[in-house]
Order: C-alpha cells, then sequence, then structure tokens
C-alpha cells in the first residue's frame, strides 16, 4: 500500500501512468464541456493534491471542494487550455508553471457538465492569488490520504428528481464527493490504487 511505497511515487511513474488519454469523443448533447486540473506537488517528497472550497456566490455546486477550473469558452483551443486558463483566473498559478502529466477519463454530471481534468505537477510553495468570488480556500491533502479504504463510502443523491449513485470522501469534516471524488478513483486506479473493496467497486465509476 501507499504507506510502504511512498517513493514510487515520483514524477516520473506519475507520468508513465497518466499518459493522455485519446481525444474523447464528445460530450452528450446537452452537456457542457469543461476543464480542470488537478494540481499535484510535492511537500517533504510526498505528492500532495491541491482544491479548492468554492464560495457561496457561484451558480453551481456553491461550498463544495473540487479541482480549480470551468465551462470551456470560444477562445479556448482545447479543454486543457480551458482547464490551465481557469486555474489562473481561480487562483492565480501561471499555466507555464504547470507540468502536465496526463489526462483522466471524463465524468458527466447530473449539473449538466463534461468534466475532463488534466493531472499537473505544481511547483509549491507558490504564492497563490485566490478569486474571492468563486475560491472560498485552498485545500491541500496528501495523496496517501486518499488510498485509507475507511474514509469512501457511496449512496444515491437526488438532483432534479434524478437519483444517481454518488461516492463521498470524508475525513475530519472535510467531505469531497461527486464529480471530483470520481475524477480521484480515476487517478487512484491508474496509480495500482483501489480503496473499495475488490468485490466491491465503488459504483459512482463509470
Amino acid at each position: 500500500m501507499l504507506q510502504q511505497g511512498m517513493t514510487r511515487f515520483t514524477p516520473a511513474f506519475l507520468k508513465s501512468r497518466l499518459s493522455l488519454n485519446p481525444p474523447a469523443s464528445g460530450p452528450a448533447p446537452g452537456l457542457q464541456p469543461a476543464g480542470v486540473l488537478a494540481p499535484i506537488f510535492f511537500l517533504h517528497d510526498e505528492p500532495h493534491l491541491l482544491f479548492t472550497q468554492r464560495t457561496l456566490t457561484v451558480r453551481d455546486h456553491r461550498g463544495q471542494i473540487s479541482f480549480p477550473g470551468g465551462v470551456k469558452s470560444p477562445r479556448d483551443p482545447d479543454l486543457l487550455a480551458t482547464a490551465l486558463r481557469e486555474t489562473r483566473e481561480e487562483i492565480g498559478l501561471e499555466p507555464e508553471e504547470v507540468s502536465v502529466l496526463g489526462g483522466l477519463t471524463p465524468v458527466a454530471t447530473v449539473t449538466g457538465y463534461w468534466i475532463n481534468a488534466f493531472v499537473g505537477r505544481i511547483p509549491y510553495p507558490y504564492e497563490f492569488r485566490l478569486n474571492a468570488r468563486e475560491v472560498k480556500k485552498l485545500i491541500l491533502l496528501p495523496l496517501e490520504g486518499f488510498c485509507t479504504p475507511k474514509r469512501w463510502s457511496s449512496g444515491d443523491y437526488t438532483y432534479n428528481e434524478k437519483t444517481v449513485p454518488v461516492c463521498y470522501w470524508k475525513y475530519r469534516g472535510t467531505v469531497i464527493w461527486g464529480a471530483t471524488a470520481r475524477l480521484l478513483l480515476d487517478l487512484l486506479h491508474r496509480l495500482g490504487e483501489n480503496p473499495f473493496p475488490e468485490e466491491n467497486d465503488a459504483p459512482c465509476v463509470d
């Protein structure tokens, strides 16, 4: 498990496991394409992930913990450009500071988005500049903590009279769920980790 093998999670190992996927076929009708960045950095040789907690003034997913990113603009050449642009707008991280390691499988949300996530190594410490309208605070968590099975659970979630299975990661008052949890599980699977029992794979993973 990760606790005994932290050294194998080097940048080279991460990149080898996260090589960019072939271009996705595109979103289903009615879904808005969006790009997010899953920022990863090393602190005392241990990989950490950076998340944002959204404010209560944004249109969707108020107060939730997510990766920085947003909806594709007509000016964006692709969804990686979207992820980098939105990340700069939300937390002040310049695109040239990001070393892209690879991409994750796109996920569709019941709120109408088709989310493409890109894992990128970033410098740390860094002088982040938060967009106060969109971002309440940054949350920095060690990758190791997502490999602990007891911190994961699943259940049903109803939105606009549609019920879907979702997964939750909970630890000391911090809750990550929905699309971000699905992206995290995809990341873990690519790294050879499965926090759910083998006989009961997470029902929220496509």
